[in-house]
């Protein structure tokens, strides 16, 4: 279901590379879009623009806003020829097509055909940090940095939620700010530095390929959820801790935990990252939790202990003193901000995410 939209764009309110915001005249009235330069340029004011305003129709929160399907007056010119075969956002009318780390075009193919740890799956201990939420990206890094700021850490964006890279104007700034060394697109997600076909492959690549010390795997903006306890996006943090299993990678989990959220299945410890924990793990994992007796973390923790009690796989439960963590998350180059609340509003998230982080450092040799 589609809600077609013929604008004129009024303003180009910000852009930066891969993404650029617009002001758009659409019925009589100012909307804002958002044009993936990579699909469809860069629309200047006074250009026709075809929009998708589904999402803005809905009010939806990443997604509340119209999409550019195409610039009408100035249609961007064909981009010269390259190598890459492998397609993504397949079989819609803007999918895309990239050069892959794995594919037989690739520099890199050889490598990851040939050597021995990727072809017999072996990340060697790789500390990988799976975070169901988009926002716990720049508090996993700063934990990261409080411990190991040499690290070269890299981000694998998975497809559960958004597939374009460039929407992410939090993870383009921690890249510019130096904080991520590489970013890797992963399945049909596109637009990192580098393109993978699977998790695995980009895990693999990370570490072997692109000599990542530590990995953050989470998925891109606009987490889909609908108070059911399967159907909501980030219960693929599951299937990634289980590949890091697989691959003999050391998974840490970023719990999800809130001290505001007004829906009482997302106080405390989230309901996701309990049947994340009791249900789709089948392997080991740390869970990290903050060792403190203020609210809301013993609760937390009696809220984790109960998950695992009854996973299949084999979580570990890692309490981490919070002595550090709030000069941490101040070090951060990009606001933090879950679910529409600020840490200001809500710190917990935050530390969580950068406790998970401080621990994977701590994992290094």
């Amino acid at each position: 279901m589609i809600h077609w939209r013929s604008g004129v764009v009024r303003e180009v309110t910000r852009a930066r590379r891969g993404a650029v915001r617009l002001r758009v005249e659409v019925d009589g009235a100012d909307v804002p879009a958002l044009a993936l330069t990579e699909a469809v340029g860069s629309p200047e004011p006074g250009d026709e623009v075809l929009l998708n305003i589904s999402a803005l129709r809905r009010g939806l929160g990443t997604g509340g806003m119209a999409l550019v399907v195409a610039d009408v007056t100035r249609p961007p010119v064909d981009p010269a020829d390259g190598p890459g075969h492998i397609v993504k956002a397949r079989y819609t009318p803007l999918q895309q097509m990239v050069l892959a780390l794995e594919e037989q075009e690739s520099p890199h193919h050889e490598t990851m055909r040939e050597h021995p740890d990727i072809a017999g799956g072996d990340l060697r201990g790789l500390p990988v940090v799976v975070a169901e939420l988009h926002s716990a990206l720049p508090a996993v890094l700063a934990g990261i940095r409080s411990v190991a700021p040499q690290a070269r850490v890299g981000y694998v964006m998975t497809d559960s939620a958004a597939l374009p890279f460039a929407l992410s104007d939090s993870a383009a700034r921690l890249v510019e700010a130096g904080w991520l060394a590489t970013t890797i697109t992963a399945g049909q997600a596109y637009g990192g530095e580098h393109e993978a076909i699977t998790v695995h492959s980009a895990l693999l690549a990370a570490r072997h390929v692109l000599g990542c010390d530590v990995v953050v795997v989470a998925q891109g903006p606009g987490n889909a959820g609908s108070s059911t306890t399967w159907g909501w996006s980030g219960l693929s943090t599951g299937d990634v801790l289980n590949a890091v299993h697989v691959l003999r990678g050391r998974g840490v989990v970023v719990p999800r935990v809130s001290g505001s959220d007004p829906r009482p299945r997302h106080v405390g410890l989230s309901h996701h990252t309990a049947t994340v924990l009791s249900r789709a793990l089948l392997g080991g994992a740390d869970i990290v939790v903050a060792d403190s007796t203020e609210a809301p973390w013993p609760d937390v923790r009696e809220q984790l202990e109960t998950a695992i009690s009854t996973s299949a796989g084999a979580p570990h439960l890692v309490p981490l003193p919070l002595d550090g963590v709030a000069e941490a998350l101040a070090t951060s180059p990009v606001p933090l901000t879950s679910m529409g609340r600020s840490a200001t509003e809500d710190v917990t998230p935050f530390v969580t995410a950068a406790l998970a982080g401080r621990h994977a450092a701590a994992l290094l040799p």
